[in-house]
């Protein structure tokens, strides 16, 4: 990456990762953990994707803003990104709490920021930088901040293009030949309203690659405001910077798009985290987790290398710490600490592994089946979450069941089986 200007520094920002709210759509992998905690890729964390974005940015004053269920995001953030007495960064959460003068949780993602401003304030800063803990993709911070400098910008949003037919579930910015946001329709569906929003992508800006002609720049919820204009413009009650903040202060002050034309992927259902997921096992991911310039930093674990024994795996990939005896593996991630038995036939799958391993003093509950995979279990089409405990000849598939149903051991999100986090499945079911 290009070395900062000399017209801004990495202290004169502040980064804003903003945790999400319940999750629903995403349940039940966030019944017991805050959505940026969600396990991805079989070793990492939703929360390290924006994290490492901004420490290959040379960004390290972070602030995690969470409410829900933020005990296992608040240790994985500890446990992972500790800098030395000698650096002035941090990643620090901030989770909701009352106060005298407020009673309410966040109402939304500006309100977040609005209730944590004194935290921000207690650091100079000229920007504050917002980001979405939901998200996997890899930008280049310091381009997206310097842009925003060299434009005159108050605000920049930043974007990506995306096909008009799937425009009607974004936000759709209307900019001129500079860059400057005249207009923002959220999640428009009027054919008449998507051909009126169409760019002219030969005069935009800052672009390193053709775009398609018909595409639309659609919001990604990724801002960067100056410090007096992010105070000015959360004065008021607005509870969303998508819905409410972004559309009204276009028409006072300078707002800018930068324009992100790399692999993008909002995590916000099942389906999509099970699809971005499962493409990690391609032989050129959309996502690279390889690339060695700019790394996805995590929990470093200390686990021992993986054994296989005598099994057939093809088109997944493989975490830290597993034990694989005698199965047969097709196109399925497996996690960190994964225990998969004799006979085990597992396909296009996620397995989340495990947060530990099981000894004499952290042995099974009585009569149920150890942590993993169990002797002769078939599993097609599932997310298995961490901790959970298949027996043996367990299957379990969505096959002939609906697309959304509540079972006593497991849930079908988006034609999907679920396992959540810590269920047993005893030996014999199927689901």
């Amino acid at each position: 990456m290009t070395a900062w200007t000399s017209t801004i520094r990495p202290q004169d920002v502040v980064s804003v990762v903003l945790g999400g709210g319940a999750g629903t759509r995403l349940f039940p992998l966030t019944k017991d953990r805050a959505k940026p905690a969600v396990p991805l890729g079989g070793k990492y964390r939703l929360v390290d994707i924006p994290i490492s974005n901004c420490l290959n940015s040379d960004l390290r004053r972070i602030f995690v803003l969470t409410q829900f269920n933020s005990s296992s995001l608040h240790r994985h953030i500890q446990d992972s990104y500790r800098f030395d007495n000698f650096s002035p960064g941090f990643v620090e959460i901030l989770a909701a709490q009352q106060r005298t003068d407020r009673e309410q949780w966040y109402q939304g993602t500006a309100d977040a920021v609005r209730q944590n401003l004194l935290h921000l304030n207690d650091y100079p800063h000229r920007l504050v930088l917002i980001l979405s803990g939901d998200q996997l993709y890899r930008m280049n911070l310091r381009a997206f901040i310097e842009r925003h400098v060299a434009s005159g910008a108050e605000v920049t949003v930043a974007t990506t293009p995306v096909r008009p037919e799937a425009a009607r579930a974004f936000g759709i910015m209307d900019m001129d030949t500079e860059g400057r946001v005249t207009r923002f329709v959220e999640k428009p569906s009027d054919p008449d309203v998507l051909a009126s929003l169409r760019v002219d992508w030969s005069q935009v800006p800052g672009l390193d690659e053709p775009v398609e002609p018909d595409a639309l720049p659609a919001s990604m919820g990724i801002y960067v405001f100056d410090g007096a204009v992010l105070e000015e413009a959360l004065a008021g009650p607005e509870a969303d910077f998508g819905k409410h903040v972004i559309p009204k202060i276009i028409e006072t002050h300078r707002v800018y798009a930068f324009q992100h034309q790399g692999y993008w992927e909002d995590i916000g259902t099942i389906r999509s985290f099970y699809e971005a997921n499962l493409d990690l096992c391609a032989p050129l991911p959309k996502f690279n987790f390889y690339d060695a310039t700019a790394p996805i930093f995590t929990h470093a674990r200390y686990l021992p290398a993986t054994k296989i024994i005598k099994s057939q795996i093809e088109r997944s990939l493989i975490a830290d710490g597993c034990i694989i005896n005698d199965a047969h593996i097709e196109h399925t991630l497996i996690g960190v600490r994964s225990r998969i038995e004799a006979g085990a036939d597992i396909r296009e799958s996620l397995v989340m592994g495990a947060d530990y391993y099981e000894t004499p003093d952290r042995r099974s509950p009585l009569g149920a089946p150890p942590i993993g995979i169990g002797r002769g279990a078939r599993i097609s089409h599932a997310i298995v979450d961490k901790n959970a405990r298949i027996g043996d000849d367990v299957t379990i598939s969505p096959e002939g069941k609906p697309s959304h149903f509540d079972g006593p051991n497991f849930y079908v999100r988006d034609g999907l089986v679920v396992i959540p986090k810590g269920a047993v499945v005893m030996s014999g079911t199927t689901i």
